[in-house]
């Protein structure tokens, strides 16, 4: 299966710091990829590369390739607004806009010149449907979105990345700091999103990664230590740290 995001020898600093040292990883399409290790080893850090998050930071140095569909992600004249629409991120933190949860949700595909009222509204019902929340707040969409619970918001963050119609999903701990029930509703939708999108996921909840993950990469000290199948990391992991880890004796 053709990776949808390749990298190779992908290598980051910040400032002198090595962060990331020489990831090659092919991620498949339409299925959801789960990469977990302990706090500190790079998977923030590789998400945010992914579509270039990690421009934002000062300081930070990258060698390497980092290809979407064939593309070099890195190479001069990349248009990075494209690439944040082609390829969309909701944070650990549900971080709402301070206005209406329509307006929310319409704000990514007002900034790319979607101004007709009617193609808004479509967009807006669809993407919180796709979201899982439109039941929850389809007679109250003119509402401040800061009123909604913390599971809500995160879905409505989520529903506001889907509007803009991206290819691909990150996913930084975006359950974290959610109670089960919420946690359960939004795994419930990344299982729905990959058949229509393609979803890379840090989670630090390893029971997460096994409930809901196609393939899972392993993450420790700023190298990609293993990557394959879920099942087959979790029951048969080729590497000795990745047993490690994943039974608990580390991390």
């Amino acid at each position: 299966m053709a990776g949808i995001i390749e990298t190779k020898d992908l290598d980051l600093w910040y400032g002198e710091k090595q962060a990331l040292h020489s990831i090659n990883i092919e991620i498949p399409d339409h299925q959801v990829t789960a990469l977990i290790g302990p706090s500190g080893c790079g998977k923030s850090t590789f998400l945010k590369t992914l579509n270039r998050m990690n421009d934002l930071v000062e300081g930070v140095r990258i060698e390497g390739l980092v290809s979407y569909n064939g593309i070099d992600i890195f190479a001069p004249g990349t248009d990075v607004t494209w690439l944040r629409r082609q390829i969309g991120m909701v944070f650990q933190k549900a971080n709402p806009f301070p206005m209406s949860i329509y307006d929310n949700v319409a704000y990514g595909p007002r900034t790319h010149g979607i101004k007709n009222k009617g193609e808004l509204d479509g967009i807006v019902e669809q993407a919180l449907k796709d979201a899982a929340i439109w039941d929850e707040v389809k007679d109250r969409l003119k509402s401040s979105a800061l009123g909604m619970s913390g599971g809500q918001q995160q879905r409505l963050c989520i529903a506001r990345a889907l509007a803009v119609k991206p290819d691909i999903l990150l996913l930084d701990e975006s359950t974290s700091a959610l109670d089960p029930i919420s946690t359960s509703k939004i795994e419930d939708l990344i299982g729905e999103l990959k058949k229509e999108y393609t979803v890379i996921m840090v989670t630090h909840n390893m029971q997460q990664a096994v409930r809901i993950s196609d393939k899972t990469a392993f993450f420790l000290l700023g190298e990609m230590v293993e990557f394959g199948g879920t099942d087959q990391i979790f029951s048969a992991p080729k590497n000795k740290k990745t047993e490690d880890y994943i039974s608990g004796r580390f991390g």
